[in-house]
């Protein structure tokens, strides 16, 4: 391993801090999902699949940057040591580039396949099965161009030693570096263009909905935080040439920097569109409680609270108002009383009370209680 330095700890820094970003967003995403939803998706599952993925691919990026993904090539040394730190690290870019594609893809699919459960516009529907097939097919062709780009796929890091030994027994050749350049610029344009759609689709998708513009643009933004991955993808559309550098590991940091921010902001952003339930539910259980008990007053009691040391007899004005004075007898009683008959379904609430004894009412007594005072008055 080599000191972390220049593009290299860039790398190293921007990947690790991403990466913890998409996780995060993740996990919450799964928490809403599965404890105060209730209700975990395919779309659910592919974000899952997709942070899987990301973790490799960033891990690879990590790993690289600490054998030499970043540094240029007169640091790493023609010296066998160097040799093989230069040998390690194209291996390690060559994997998470190759893992990279599947990322971005898979996350731009759940995105799509959250948003067809909001559709009901068949133009909708089909505007997102296409950016489905689009990302799929694009980035199968992206997938195989960058894993099978030299024959055999080995030689691809192994060619380092061709350039550092005159006797070199490693034989194999690549692709044109214009071929390879050509496909990836066609494969971010795609990329971008889907992301847009996923990104503007949803603000067609409120349109018409009843309610007010601020809440429709509040909402469409929302849904719409699944283009901000395109950013990464725009950004990075510049250092494509840096592919054909000879320098090459020194030359394509910014790719390696760019792709891990396209792949883990669309993540990060594909999960943050779920978790508005999170905001409610923290709402509820950190201030509910205390707004519950400061509805109530101090004096206040609860509907047929029992006071069976005051008195057992329910036909007694302690037992439904344990606030009565027992000695107060200037008080009238008027009973409700229904009748229990007939069955009751398992969903329906047993509104009778139970005696500390055992017994039952039979039916719902409604208790309204009348103080008389001495001059005759109510």
């Amino acid at each position: 391993m080599l000191p972390l330095e220049g593009r290299s700890q860039t790398i190293f820094i921007v990947t690790t801090i991403f990466l913890g970003i998409s996780f995060i967003a993740v996990c919450l995403r799964c928490f809403v999902r599965l404890r105060i939803v209730k209700a975990f998706g395919w779309d659910d599952a592919l974000m899952v699949f997709a942070m899987v993925l990301n973790t490799l691919f960033a891990l690879c990026g990590i790993t690289g940057a600490l054998y030499g993904i970043g540094q240029k090539t007169e640091v790493l040394g023609p010296e066998p040591i160097g040799r093989g730190t230069m040998e390690t690290a194209m291996f390690w870019w060559w994997l998470g580039q190759t893992t990279y594609v599947w990322v971005v893809a898979i996350a731009k699919i759940s995105i799509a396949v959250a948003l067809l459960r909001l559709t009901v516009a068949k133009t909708h529907t089909a505007i997102l099965w296409v950016v489905i097939g689009v990302t799929t097919v694009i980035g199968l062709v992206f997938f195989f161009m960058l894993t099978l780009q030299c024959t055999p796929v080995s030689f691809f890091w192994q060619r380092v030693r061709v350039l550092t030994e005159k006797n070199s027994d490693i034989t194999g050749h690549c692709m044109n570096l214009d071929s390879i350049i050509n496909i990836a610029y066609v494969y971010s344009v795609t990329a971008t263009l889907c992301d847009m759609t996923l990104g503007l689709l949803p603000v067609f998708l409120v349109w018409n909905l009843q309610m007010n513009v601020r809440t429709k643009a509040a909402l469409a933004g929302i849904l719409g935080m699944g283009c901000v991955a395109s950013a990464a993808v725009i950004v990075r559309i510049p250092f494509l040439h840096d592919y054909k550098d000879p320098d090459f590991l020194y030359a394509t940091a910014q790719i390696s920097i760019w792709s891990n921010v396209e792949a883990s902001l669309g993540i990060a952003a594909g999960s943050l569109v779920t978790l508005r339930p999170l905001f409610r539910w923290f709402r509820d259980s950190s201030y509910g409680s205390s707004a519950r008990k400061s509805k109530r007053t101090g004096g206040s009691l609860p509907l047929s609270s029992i006071n069976p040391g005051r008195s057992a007899d329910p036909s007694g004005p302690q037992y439904w108002r344990p606030d009565l004075d027992p000695e107060d007898t200037q008080a009238v009683i008027t009973t409700i009383h229904t009748s229990n008959h007939g069955s009751r379904t398992s969903s329906q609430e047993d509104l009778n009370p139970k005696q500390h004894n055992g017994t039952f009412f039979s039916g719902v007594n409604v208790q309204k209680t009348f103080f008389v005072s001495e001059d005759g008055s109510q």
